[in-house]
């Protein structure tokens, strides 16, 4: 834009962006609405990368004359543009241990999960001692995680895995099949045009499981499952398909209950309500293109399997292998133990899913359900209304007495 290109600067756009902020609304809004704003443009001051529900985000730090703010780039799983704008720029926040891990407890190394060509770089945790240890596998949510599921300052993942390893418990986590191979699903359109939750996540956290099964110092026969957020929301497929493994539990985070395409739909809708009066024509248009979206997944049929035609960022093959998917009615039939627990101030996964699992699994001795009212979706405390900044600006932890629970919940196994 600073070129005076601005045909160039939207030709990434995906057709929402390009029918509500096209080259002429950008020239527009460079050569006359910012100047009017903030002054003459001066120069661009480094670019920082973030992820959040599936998108990537790049904001560029840009300082005009009258102020420094930061441009927020939103890329879709397509690496299309899906949204662009001003925001302020937020003070640099970097992540910290919790007070609760102990490095002196344990130990790191690098490891591999999986075998041939889907193998993913991982880091396992394991407490100093002779052990045998209880194990847990951390399963991402959506998008393209890392092994730490960082999301801005914030890995609640090494939370999660130095607070359990500071008390005794090994945590093995590794980097998501999306995020390490994902330029090479995209580059092949039948690959991704056949891909489902097994491929994306199933099978990764059985080859975890089996990998722990052969380590030094871990106790087999008690090896857990933890999943947050899509990894709870798919661990009744997980624990069906770890039968044969004989895990020793499963630990269900944040987990949804509900069609992932409605739940979409409920957190765009939501954030939308947050702008209220001041909502924007592009945020209207992608809500409206979002309930078409969902419109259309709810469409499909056994014909469009293979089609390359995506739909609210995945092909219909996904979609159609989470048709009809009751992850509380399927967690009817794991014969495991299982700990559920849920943040009253997450607006992703909210209480109504914890209620929905402890209508099908209530009347359990073995199934534990906790709330924690001050917690968000990463499980970290918070005030007030939620909204995505407070992921990506704020540096927080997960909870101590989360790791508490889930730690004491273990040791009972």
């Amino acid at each position: 834009m600073e070129k005076g290109d601005f045909a160039l600067a939207a030709r990434d756009f995906d057709e929402t962006m390009l029918k509500v902020s096209g080259p002429d609304k950008l020239e527009t809004m460079w050569k006359k609405q910012l100047p009017a704003q903030l002054g003459a443009f001066k120069k661009q001051d480094g670019a920082r990368r973030d992820e959040l529900q599936g998108y990537e985000i790049v904001l560029v730090t840009c300082e005009f004359e009258k102020a420094t703010l930061d441009a927020r780039v939103v890329f879709d799983k397509a690496g299309k543009i899906a949204g662009f704008g001003l925001v302020p720029t937020a003070p640099p926040v970097k992540y910290g241990p919790p007070a609760y891990a102990d490095p002196a407890e344990f130990e790191e190394s690098e490891t591999t999960v999986g075998s041939g060509d889907w193998q993913l770089p991982a880091t396992l945790t394991v407490p100093k001692g002779a052990g045998p240890f209880a194990a847990v596998v951390l399963v991402h949510g959506s998008g393209p995680n890392n092994r730490d599921e960082e999301l801005g300052p914030n890995k609640p993942f090494k939370d999660l895995a130095w607070g359990l390893a500071s008390r005794g418990i090994a945590v093995l986590r590794y980097d998501k099949r999306s995020k390490v191979h994902g330029a090479k699903i995209l580059a092949d359109p039948k690959l991704e045009a056949l891909m489902t939750v097994k491929d994306e996540t199933i099978d990764d956290a059985l080859a975890a499981v089996a990998l722990l099964k052969k380590t030094k110092k871990i106790d087999g026969k008690r090896i857990f499952i933890l999943g947050h957020s899509q990894g709870g929301f798919l661990m009744p497929r997980i624990a069906i398909a770890a039968k044969s493994l004989n895990v020793a539990g499963f630990i269900i985070m944040a987990g949804l209950t509900r069609p992932l395409e409605g739940t979409i739909l409920r957190q765009m809708t939501y954030l939308t309500g947050l702008a209220g009066g001041a909502a924007t024509e592009e945020d209207k248009k992608r809500l409206e293109d979002i309930k078409d979206g969902v419109a259309k997944v709810k469409s499909l049929t056994d014909a469009d399997k293979g089609s390359t035609a995506k739909l609210l960022g995945a092909m219909p093959a996904y979609w159609l292998d989470l048709r009809g998917y009751d992850p509380p009615e399927m967690a009817k039939t794991v014969a495991k133990p299982m700990l559920i627990l849920q943040g009253g101030r997450d607006y992703q996964v909210t209480t109504e899913d914890l209620e929905n699992w402890k209508a099908a699994l209530g009347g359990r001795k073995d199934v534990e359900f906790h709330l924690y009212p001050k917690l968000n979706h990463l499980f970290f405390e918070g005030q007030g209304l939620i909204t995505p900044l407070e992921y990506v600006q704020k540096h927080g932890s997960v909870a101590g007495y989360v790791v508490e629970d889930i730690a004491n919940w273990i040791e009972k196994r």
